[in-house]
């Protein structure tokens, strides 16, 4: 069986083919480059690496959210374009699962970050159990600090993934202390082979139309309309 997995949803770009269970041609990028631009020749080059047309595929993973607003439509949108065109199963899967699996195996809890402006992240908090990755906790749009009041209340060692990591590593340190670990550079980009592994496991094929991505909170412009509407009605 033959997948390509598509990850666009924050600035690192990773595209993926794999073929019964081993990965034929991987991209991985962290360059802040347009993934409306860069995202689909990236896959056209893939192909022809690999020496497969895309009708040759069987399945297509994307990474559902949460992260940039732009670049988590982009990938979907790729992804269910693909899909319904080639008439082929669509599977999506948390960006921040994708992230957790780069720390397979870990004894201990796994807090993939995506930088969200203003001090607030996208974040998770997952574990190995008898080798499967799982939620501890749902995924979320959460205050840094107080995201990590919660990981310090759990007292237990917690590795920290992601390339946003280090935008909070100082304040990381000082709240958990010798509980913080920070994954090495190497494990710090999502990897679209990942993401494809973690869609095999699940199972859960998308209904193509209805898909949407997993936004985790609210666009700022809604959050602003909202709070106008708010203020005209008296702060109802």
């Amino acid at each position: 069986m033959i997948w390509l997995g598509i990850d666009t949803a924050n600035t690192p770009l990773s595209v993926a083919i794999v073929k019964d269970g081993a990965i034929l041609a991987e991209v991985n990028s962290s360059m802040a480059v347009n993934h409306s631009l860069r995202a689909m020749p990236v896959i056209e080059e893939l192909f022809e690496t690999v020496q497969l047309k895309p009708k040759d595929i069987d399945a297509i993973a994307v990474s559902e959210g949460p992260g940039s607003y732009t670049g988590v439509r982009i990938g979907v949108t790729i992804a269910k374009t693909l899909a319904w065109t080639l008439k082929k199963p669509l599977f999506g899967v948390s960006s921040l699962k994708v992230l957790a699996m780069n720390a397979v195996y870990f004894e201990g809890l796994i807090c993939p970050i995506v930088d969200a402006r203003r001090n607030n992240v996208y974040a998770g908090i997952y574990e190995f159990v008898n080798g499967e990755l799982i939620a501890n906790a749902e995924d979320g749009h959460f205050a840094i600090e107080d995201l990590l009041d919660v990981l310090a209340k759990k007292e237990r060692p917690v590795l920290f993934v992601g390339k946003d990591v280090a935008m909070h590593e100082e304040l990381i340190g000082t709240k958990l202390r010798e509980n913080a670990i920070i994954a090495p550079f190497p494990l710090q980009l999502p990897r679209a082979s990942s993401l494809i592994y973690v869609a095999q496991q699940s199972g859960q094929e998308e209904n193509i139309h209805a898909f949407t991505p997993e936004y985790r909170r609210i666009a700022e412009a809604e959050a602003n309309w909202l709070m106008q509407q708010r203020k005209d009605h008296g702060g109802e």
